[in-house]
């Protein structure tokens, strides 16, 4: 016990000083959004030429962005989802899902959008561990996936806990391989892959489990260390991007084993003053990227920033000088 101890100790202690060797990303612009019914922007996707944003709290919509003014309006497109397939959730947790769908809203509680070459859209449910196909022609259908995927991420800590379940997801441009990011308490990767029409584990699915907390950056008010977290997932070039919402960054990882490659900080300028929320942790919960940059988007709960801007916003950063694909 006292040698666990001593090594959380140390790594905490060492946090702060990674940290501080991480690059900053430079802010271009920033886009407060009108429109969104619900609020509580959860994910971004660039698809059918333009980019899209959905919300937890909307349970029969995602959004277009009209993106030619600094204020952006979203422009809704309706679905209707079928019945949600068994999931293998235990019960408890489904029964506590199904009670905060009555008091937040958000019966599927959408927590993340990606999108094929083809113009699919795919949504993650958290509140059922399932995913939603919104195909370019015909009607929504969730994905079939084999049950093994939630045995494996169970057996290793992940999917264990209430709201803390799959927050994000990234598919291949060809749409036969999609990867899903558990929240937190364990975060981890898994990925599965189509054969048919069955979503299977491959040779494993699990890519990455981890515990643990780590440092909020220095720029955080009353800075603490908080369970490590993934927020969002994007692909790009071959790669995973992982938003890691309470570190205020963003790394990119190997797409097979998830190990972490380069990160990058975003917490400069969006801890300035004006920018700050009054919450202890992080709020970005959307992830886009490009050749050019990033799109980061924040899920600000319905609360107001200290500059009093109350709409879901949208940040742009500027791609890293050397480009996302530049080695240590």
């Amino acid at each position: 016990m006292i040698r666990l101890f001593v090594a959380v100790l140390l790594t905490l202690v060492t946090l702060p000083s990674l940290a501080a060797d991480w690059p900053e990303l430079k802010l271009a612009s920033e886009h407060p959004i009108d429109g969104m019914r619900g609020g509580n922007l959860s994910g971004l996707a660039f698809c059918r030429g333009a980019l899209w944003g959905v919300s937890d709290r909307d349970d029969d919509r995602i959004y277009r962005f009209d993106q030619h003014n600094e204020v952006w309006r979203a422009q809704p497109l309706t679905f209707s989802p079928p019945p949600v397939p068994e999931s293998g959730l235990p019960w408890g947790l489904k029964s506590r899902n199904w009670a905060v769908s009555y008091i937040r809203g958000g019966q599927f509680d959408y927590e993340g959008i990606t999108c094929d070459q083809a113009g699919n859209i795919y949504l993650v449910s958290e509140a059922h561990v399932a995913v939603l196909q919104l195909p370019v022609v015909g009607a929504p259908a969730w994905l079939r996936v084999d049950p093994a995927m939630m045995r494996q991420a169970r057996a290793t800590g992940m999917l264990l806990n209430f709201n803390a379940l799959f927050e994000g997801l990234a598919i291949n441009p060809a749409g036969d391989r999609l990867w899903l990011a558990a929240e937190r308490e364990r975060r981890g990767l898994v990925k599965i892959e189509r054969q048919q029409s069955v979503w299977t584990c491959g040779r494993t699915c699990v890519l990455l489990s981890e515990a643990g907390v780590e440092m909020q950056p220095p720029q955080m008010p009353n800075a603490r260390a908080l369970s490590r977290d993934f927020a969002d997932l994007a692909w790009f070039e071959g790669k995973l991007f992982t938003l890691e919402r309470n570190a205020y960054r963003v790394c990119r990882r190997h797409a097979d084993s998830g190990e972490v490659e380069r990160c990058w900080s975003f917490a400069a300028d969006a801890l300035v003053p004006e920018r700050r929320y009054d919450q202890p942790f992080g709020l970005a919960e959307a992830l886009v990227i490009d050749t050019k940059g990033a799109w980061i988007g924040l899920d600000n709960n319905n609360a107001d920033r200290a500059d009093g801007e109350s709409r879901p916003v949208v940040w742009r950063f500027a791609a890293p000088q050397g480009g996302w694909s530049i080695t240590p």
